[in-house]
């Protein structure tokens, strides 16, 4: 009862989405009850049905966590952390990279490189002790001359299926596609195309993205530039869809309303969304600016984006006719937002932290926490822990009646990449820089 209210709250609108279709929306709830589908209001992402061995409430198999938008389980996690409170294990990480670790069963997987070796490796570590169990090179040689300072040559993200671990890597001029086995063995690597920006160079940031049988990865830069999906099992080619030449880095999402999945991804001066089945553009809307980092999000049938360079914007979108709802003009450039319970939190560049209403754009508050800012935020139950350049990161409620301050900790004097947290565990990717050395770590936190 409570799925089909929903749905006949939002037939209106579903039919606004698809003109085409000439119904009226009591026409189109008869005919789909008629039809037998009656589409489903849940988001894709919240089911696993693809994914078997991934472990909702335990796992962290990809960029933003199991539902994609930085969502947690409910289960509860310590607010109060330092290198001398809750703190696990501490591990040193080789080398420099901002990709942010993945939990699957009783491992954690990150991507580093060394510029010195001019290697890519996948480092995987045992979740109860933190010990190394194992290390693989996936490349060697052919760094990029230059790149972004706050940008290294490991950023991507690796995503997990439950039996294989996928990464994207820049080197040699061109991005490769890599599939590895859960113990690190190669199972087979794609080149996706020649990356060799002009424009800027600075490097190469998009994590792949798992829909289905595939793996979805981007890349865009001043030359040709696409998004592709690969069979996961041996990668073979099954799409691969243009995107207009210019250099951007956000990383695509996947999402379904209404029944209906959308691929969404920013940047080039555009939010638009795709069929992630086969590739086709379903909608496109001026909006952000020509670069963005963040990945989109969304709440209640509405998609928010956020950017960047040269602009600043932050936009929201209806996610089935691409209609804009509002826009303002504050950006987060290289970390994504947080969207709950009808919700916008954004810890924008300059750590001024805004709850919008999702809806409206009504600006509910704002507080001054510190910048800059390039992690993302992680929501767990109803609270938010969102770190910034420095290590420091702010624990505060998601209400948006006010700010509600929890915690601020100092983890490190570095946190570029994002924290997982799951299973009661938060996992952190820091550094620390003593007498001029710098040294990456990844850390446990945990209340038990």
């Amino acid at each position: 009862m409570v799925l089909y209210k929903t749905f006949i709250k939002h037939a209106e609108s579903a039919v606004r989405g698809y003109p085409r279709l000439g119904l009226s929306w009591v026409s189109f709830v008869v005919a789909c009850w008629i039809w037998g589908t009656l589409p489903t209001v849940s988001w894709a992402q919240s089911g696993l049905e693809a994914f078997p061995k991934i472990n909702a409430e335990k796992d962290w198999p990809w960029w933003r966590g199991v539902q994609r938008n930085g969502h947690s389980a409910n289960a509860p996690a310590p607010t109060s952390i330092s290198e001398t409170e809750n703190l696990d294990w501490s591990t040193p990480i080789p080398g420099r990279g901002h990709s942010s670790p993945i939990v699957v069963g009783d491992r954690i997987y990150l991507i580093t490189a060394e510029d010195s070796k001019q290697t890519h490796s996948a480092i995987a570590l045992d979740r109860k002790s933190g010990s190394i169990v194992w290390s693989r090179v996936l490349n060697q040689g052919g760094f990029p001359k230059k790149n972004h300072p706050k940008n290294t040559e490991a950023s991507p993200t690796l995503a997990c299926d439950g039996e294989r671990l996928y990464v994207s890597l820049f080197h040699h001029l061109s991005i490769s596609a890599v599939a590895l086995s859960l113990d690190g063995e190669k199972l087979w690597e794609k080149k996706l195309g020649v990356y060799d920006p002009k424009m800027f160079e600075y490097g190469y940031a998009p994590s792949p993205v798992l829909y289905g049988d595939s793996v979805i990865f981007a890349f865009e830069y001043d030359g040709p530039s696409a998004l592709i999906a690969l069979n996961r099992t041996d990668g073979n080619e099954k799409w691969r869809t243009t995107r207009k030449e210019s250099i951007t880095f956000s990383s695509p999402v996947v999402t379904s309303y209404m029944g209906v999945d959308y691929l969404l991804i920013s940047g080039v001066g555009s939010v638009s969304a795709y069929d992630p089945a086969t590739g086709q553009q379903r909608w496109s809307t001026p909006g952000t600016t020509m670069a963005t980092c963040g990945t989109m999000v969304w709440d209640d049938g509405i998609c928010f984006a956020s950017g960047g360079f040269p602009k600043a914007e932050t936009i929201a979108i209806d996610v089935m006719s691409g209609k804009v709802r509002w826009r303002n003009n504050q950006k987060a450039y290289e970390q994504s937002m947080i969207a709950t319970g009808g919700h916008l939190y954004s810890l924008t560049d300059s750590g001024v932290l805004y709850c919008w209403e999702g809806k409206s754009g009504t600006e509910m508050w704002k507080q001054r926490l510190a910048g800059p800012v390039s992690a993302s935020g992680v929501l767990v139950g109803d609270k938010i822990y969102w770190a910034n350049e420095a290590g420091q990161l702010w624990v505060f409620q998601a209400d948006p009646t006010k700010y509600i301050g929890i915690s601020k900790n100092q983890i490190g004097d570095e946190a570029f990449a994002s924290p997982a947290i799951c299973g009661d565990q938060i996992f952190l990717r820091v550094a620390k820089s003593e007498n001029g050395n710098r040294q990456e770590y990844l850390m446990r936190f945990s209340s038990r």
